[in-house]
């Protein structure tokens, strides 16, 4: 069997991107995907190139891979084959624009980009030049989710009447975050929407809208509210109600509620002892999803008729034994030998860069504009604002 190797440069190198190529660098047979393999070919600091170096090191990258202290070096490496960019929200636009117009495919961090403008743009972008684009929405490439979508469409809850998703974490903002810290800086595109309750949407619409027969999916109406973060002006919690549009001969319009907030927690022991945090619920039955969201590995599925299945998704990776460890600063390191979970989304960019695709099959790149179109218009009902330059399409140097 042919084995694709898929050369990666990694633009960022903070908390998160060291989580991917940790997991990138995993060797992709521990979790039966065996047509395409990983290498970190290089990586980019906007801090300079000893830091990228030390990136490099700390992910035990191939000793060939390169350093560099420049974006743009990175985007023009001959070698590199997809990058993937984790930059704050609020470069997202500029930078996956640079690599585009380099002819470089991408794989960029949700929140894809601060508005729909400019996702549309970088789509517009990416269809022009026939290159791959995707949102790195690695929740949706979970074997937990594929699950959860699957059981939808066979019919076992019948018609999906309504669902709730909620994505909270409290953070104790004052006392963990500074004004500058990415999560509530407006220069960064801070606040609880784009970095959390992107996650409670993903679970909304890949429940309601990815799951309703292509030609009937229609963007959801919106109803919103916000709780500001006095020291910043960003938001601190936010709840949407959506209402998906469906034709009455196939169950009428579908209700969902989705919040976030970093006040509170969903998940205050870390052992789900709260509850669920999705619920999907059809005429038969419900599914439930238990946090954190972000990286579920349980489910339960009701039904009318008595059933009461309780599923568990171990997340792969080296194994115990192995001395590997990954894990995300914020929420903790894993056990020994099991991965974070963000080897699945690569395996996926991976797999279209094999097959020829230009976008991920478990969310379009018209999907992801619909989403934040509906994180738009709460933005505009609930009057928050990001400074000019990086609300912009301007090509810039942020």
């Amino acid at each position: 069997m042919t084995v694709k190797v898929i050369r990666w440069g990694i633009l960022a190198t903070g908390n998160i991107a060291q989580t991917f190529t940790k997991d990138l660098l995993v060797d992709p047979a521990t979790r039966d995907v065996y047509t395409v393999k990983h290498t970190v070919v290089a990586a980019a600091s906007s801090s300079g190139v000893q830091r990228a170096r030390e990136f490099l090191e700390q992910v035990k990258a191939p000793p060939t891979a390169r350093p560099y202290g420049s974006y743009i070096d990175l985007a023009q490496d001959p070698d590199v084959d997809i990058i993937y960019i984790s930059t704050p929200h609020s470069h997202h636009y500029q930078n996956v624009r640079l690599c585009l117009e380099a002819g470089k495919n991408v794989l960029c961090e949700k929140a894809f980009t601060v508005n729909a403008v400019q996702a549309k743009e970088l789509v517009r972008l990416a269809r022009q030049k026939d290159l791959f684009l995707m949102e790195a929405l690695w929740t949706r490439y979970f074997p937990l989710s594929i699950y959860v979508r699957d059981t939808i469409t066979s019919g076992k809850l019948g018609t999906i009447i309504r669902a709730f998703a909620d994505n909270s974490l409290n953070f104790e903002l004052e006392k963990n975050f500074h004004k500058e810290h990415r999560m509530v800086s407006p220069d960064l595109a801070g606040g609880a929407l784009l970095d959390s309750g992107i996650y409670a949407l993903t679970w909304i619409f890949q429940s309601v809208y990815t799951t309703q027969p292509g030609d009937t999916c229609k963007p959801p109406r919106v109803l919103s509210s916000v709780r500001k973060y006095g020291a910043t002006g960003v938001d601190e919690a936010a709840t949407i109600l959506l209402s998906f549009p469906r034709d009455a001969q196939l169950g009428g319009d579908i209700h969902a509620i989705a919040t976030t907030s970093f006040l509170v927690s969903n998940n205050i022991d870390g052992k789900g002892t709260s509850g669920p945090a999705v619920r999907i619920q059809g005429q038969n039955g419900e599914l439930q999803v238990w946090p954190p969201l972000w990286r579920p590995n349980r489910t339960r599925l009701i039904l009318a008729d008595g059933t009461v299945e309780d599923k568990t998704f171990p997340i792969p990776g080296p194994g115990k034994g192995s001395g590997w460890y990954n894990g995300y600063p914020l929420v903790g390191m894993n056990s020994e030998g099991e991965g974070y979970g963000m080897f699945w989304e690569a395996d996926e960019a991976g797999m279209a860069l094999l097959e020829g695709r230009k976008e991920g099959i478990y969310e379009s790149l018209d999907e992801s504009v619909v989403i934040m179109e509906v994180m738009d218009e709460v933005r505009k009902q609930c009057g928050l604002v990001y400074p000019e330059n990086i609300e912009s399409t301007v090509a810039t140097e942020l």
